[in-house]
């Protein structure tokens, strides 16, 4: 299952997203929300509740969306604004988020992150091994004043 969500400056590349992959991948499309921390939470919890899942995560610049995310323990959220950077969030990072900007990407870019994030597999190796640092740090709940 792809969860997908956005705020109100990705609705309109959320639908194009989903009528260029409904019929390869299974999404759920949840409701839009007027601000980017409740699209994040609701698709956060999607995809935490259910393990074999991902999530795509849509607004202005994907900034907001990502920040909101990377709060979830167990969430890898990357923006992706080039094809490049969707493959490695997968391949290295094992990214089981992907955060876009309908404002600083075009449609054609978009629909490309998304086939190439959803079409590539983790590599494991020492990709996993720094996974596990992360997820260490996740454990430790790091958290800074500034």
């Amino acid at each position: 299952m792809i969860y997908i969500g956005c705020d109100r400056a990705g609705t309109e590349l959320k639908a194009k997203i989903i009528d260029e992959y409904g019929g390869r991948y299974k999404f759920s499309d949840l409701v839009e929300q007027a601000d980017y921390p409740d699209a994040a939470r609701t698709v956060c919890e999607s995809v935490l509740k259910d393990p074999d899942s991902a999530g795509i995560l849509i607004c202005g610049t994907g900034i907001g969306m990502s920040l909101a995310a990377n709060k979830y323990k167990g969430i890898r959220a990357a923006v992706c604004g080039d094809i490049y950077s969707a493959r490695m969030a997968k391949e290295h990072n094992n990214a089981n988020v992907i955060c876009i900007g309908a404002r600083v990407i075009g449609e054609t870019t978009a629909r490309e992150i998304v086939d190439v994030w959803l079409g590539s597999q983790f590599q494991g190796g020492r990709h996993g091994e720094r996974l596990a640092k992360i997820a260490e740090i996740e454990k430790e709940n790091f958290v800074t004043e500034g």
